[in-house]
C-alpha cells in the first residue's frame, strides 16, 4: 500500500521501518530522517501521496494539530481514503475526529497501541482498534504487521477506551512493583532475588519481568516515558469524572508521575516510578 505516516518518534521510527520492509511505499513527515522513506513538508503532501494515513504522535492536540491544521492531513485526504490513528488520545476526542474524517467522504480508525518500544521494533504490539468492521478488514494486512494481538473493540473511540483501561493496569500495576521490590530491598533481601522468585508464582507478570529488571538494575532509559503514562492516567481520570466513576488508585499513581515529573524524570521510562518511591523513604 501508499501509505503516509505522521509523527517518526519512538514509536513511530520503528513501525514505520517494519512497514516499509514489508513492502509498503511509505511518505513520511514529523520525526526522525533515517528511514528509507519519501520526506514530505506537511501532513498534508503525505496524504495526498497515500490511500493511508497512519498518525503516531503523543497527545490529542498533536492529533487534531496533524489532521486538521492548515497543510493538515484532511487537506490531501481524497475520498475513500483511510486515516488511521495509532496514538494514545482522548477516547472523546476521537468520536469528533473520526465523524469529521468520515464527512470528507473518508475512513477512520482509532488503533491506539500497547507494548513499547520493544513491541514496535519486534513487530509484537497489542492493537486495539475501534471503527467499522469493514474498515478494520480493510487495514488488518496493516496491523498484522505491526503486532501480534490486534482486536476490533466496537465503534470508533473504543480502540482509545481499550488503551486507557490498559494504561490504568500497567501504570497500577508498575507502582505495585516498584513498592514490593522497594520493600525488600528496605527490609534486607535482595530485590534481584526476589524479583527471581516472584516470577515463578501468581505475582508473575511481563511487567515483573521487564520493568522489574530495570528497577534491579535501576536503569531508566525510555521505552514509554512517565510524561507520556501521566498523560494517559490523565485521560482515564477525566474520563472517570464524566462518568461519576472513582478510581482512587489511578489518581494516587498520576500523582505520584506528577511527582517524578516534579523531579525532573519525566523523559525517564515509567518503570523509573521505583526512583520516585524510594526518592520519598531516604
Amino acid at each position: 500500500m501508499k501509505i503516509g505516516f505522521v509523527g517518526l518518534g519512538v514509536m513511530g521510527r520503528p513501525m514505520a521501518a517494519n512497514l516499509i520492509a514489508a513492502g509498503h511505499e511509505l511518505s513520511v513527515y514529523r520525526g526522525h530522517t533515517d528511514v528509507d522513506a519519501y520526506r514530505c513538508q506537511s501532513a498534508a503532501e503525505a496524504a495526498e501521496r497515500s490511500e493511508v494515513v497512519i498518525l503516531m504522535v503523543p497527545d490529542t492536540p498533536d492529533v487534531e494539530d496533524a489532521l486538521f491544521s492548515p497543510d493538515g492531513v484532511a487537506e490531501g485526504l481524497r475520498p475513500g481514503s483511510l486515516v488511521i490513528d495509532m496514538s494514545s488520545i482522548s477516547p472523546t476526542a476521537t468520536v469528533g475526529f473520526g465523524q469529521r474524517i468520515e464527512k470528507l467522504g473518508c475512513h477512520y480508525l482509532d488503533a491506539p497501541v500497547s507494548g513499547g518500544e520493544i513491541g514496535a521494533r519486534e513487530a509484537t504490539l497489542t492493537i486495539m482498534v475501534g471503527g467499522r468492521p469493514e474498515v478494520f478488514d480493510r487495514a488488518r494486512p496493516i496491523f498484522e504487521t505491526l503486532g501480534k494481538n490486534i482486536t476490533l473493540i466496537g465503534g470508533i473511540g473504543s480502540g482509545q477506551t481499550a488503551k486507557v483501561a490498559n494504561q490504568i493496569v500497567v501504570g497500577l500495576t508498575i507502582e505495585a512493583v516498584a513498592e514490593a521490590l522497594m520493600f525488600a530491598k528496605a527490609a534486607g533481601a535482595d530485590p534481584a532475588v526476589v524479583r527471581e522468585a516472584l516470577m515463578g508464582g501468581f505475582a508473575s507478570s511481563r511487567i515483573l519481568e521487564l520493568h522489574g529488571e530495570r528497577m534491579v538494575r535501576e536503569t531508566f532509559d525510555p521505552g514509554f516515558r512517565i510524561r507520556l503514562h501521566r498523560k494517559d492516567l490523565g485521560l482515564a481520570v477525566q474520563a472517570a469524572a464524566e462518568l461519576d466513576l472513582a478510581l482512587p488508585n489511578t489518581a494516587a499513581t498520576q500523582q505520584l508521575m506528577n511527582a517524578a515529573i516534579a523531579d525532573g524524570d519525566g523523559d525517564l521510562d515509567h518503570s523509573a516510578l521505583y526512583k520516585t518511591l524510594r526518592r520519598g523513604h531516604t
